[in-house]
């Protein structure tokens, strides 16, 4: 097996609600390990190129717009298949259709709040930490 890492970041509903000590426990009980983490206010051009990708899709506005509401947490988490190990802990997208066991089928209600971001590639995860720490 790889070792790899991953960007994951509580969202600012996350961190509002409380939840990150959760987020962030769910992932280190999974086995894998915080390496590096802050509390951040992410602006609109960091937000603009960590969503690049999703630039001529039409919730790009709505991305932007609430990962710039308030305070996240940004985490290089690292371990045994980082990426393809936190996104099942995430669930789905959109809450609704998580299942209960995930972070989102748990705590979620709607999609455009959706409590937390991870990598969804092991080229992502290396774009999306530059860009983070460097």
């Amino acid at each position: 097996m790889a070792e790899e890492e991953t960007l994951v970041i509580a969202k600012p509903d996350a961190v509002r609600r409380g939840l990150v000590g959760e987020i962030l426990g769910r992932i280190e009980r999974k086995g894998l390990r915080v390496e590096e983490m802050r509390l951040t206010r992410i602006d609109r051009d960091l937000a603009e190129r960590h969503y690049a990708e999703h630039r001529d899709k039409p919730f790009f506005g709505e991305l932007v717009e609430f990962i710039t509401t308030g305070e996240v947490v940004v985490a290089r988490v690292a371990g045994e298949r980082a990426v393809s190990v936190v996104r099942p802990l995430m669930g789905p997208t959109d809450p609704a259709m998580a299942p209960p066991g995930t972070i989102r089928g748990d705590y979620g209600t709607v999609i455009t709040e959706n409590l937390v971001h991870g990598s969804d590639s092991p080229e992502s995860a290396k774009r999306e930490l530059d860009l983070f720490f460097g």
